[in-house]
């Protein structure tokens, strides 16, 4: 569950939203291991401690790819410190990667849309930051966005009737 109050995020549907992130980018799925509800995850399934800053980790998950993303919301490390100034963030915690993933929503001009359950509208305008959102087209795994909805009606999310 997202570590971020409703009223700080801007309401059910923004936390809602972010725990179907976690769902989405696989910490937090419950398939994941995590000690920390997926704040605790580098790319590739290990785990790091301290929140102190970004662990700014390289991993190797092919050949031809390798990523430094950690967190619930595999925040890069080459985007972390320009961020963590920007939001004024004290380290790499649950509530900072919290802050940080709110500010990428409110940047895409998606933070409206979630805010009134306009799920699909929400999910398109985000998907250049997370890789696994359905039509992101970055070659890597995308989930389907029934089960993505499903996640974040569980969380607590609503939707707007179209």
């Amino acid at each position: 569950m997202a570590r971020i109050s409703e009223q700080e995020a801007g309401g059910r549907n923004v936390v809602a939203f972010l725990d179907m992130l976690g769902v989405s980018e696989g910490t937090n799925d419950g398939r994941q291991e995590t000690k920390d509800d997926g704040y605790d995850v580098l790319v590739g399934g290990k785990l790091f401690t301290g929140y102190a800053d970004h662990p700014n980790v390289l991993v190797k998950l092919s050949p031809s790819l390798s990523s430094t993303a950690a967190g619930r919301y595999q925040i890069l490390y080459r985007y972390w410190p320009h961020y963590r100034a920007l939001l004024k963030l004290p380290d790499f915690g649950p509530l900072s990667q919290d802050r940080y993933a709110i500010q990428q929503f409110k940047e895409q001009r998606a933070i409206a849309d979630i805010q009134a359950g306009r799920f699909d509208e929400a999910v398109a305008k985000v998907r250049n930051i997370w890789a696994s959102l359905p039509g992101a087209g970055y070659g890597q795994h995308e989930q389907k966005i029934e089960r993505l909805r499903d996640a974040y009606l569980r969380a607590g999310g609503t939707l707007v009737e179209a």
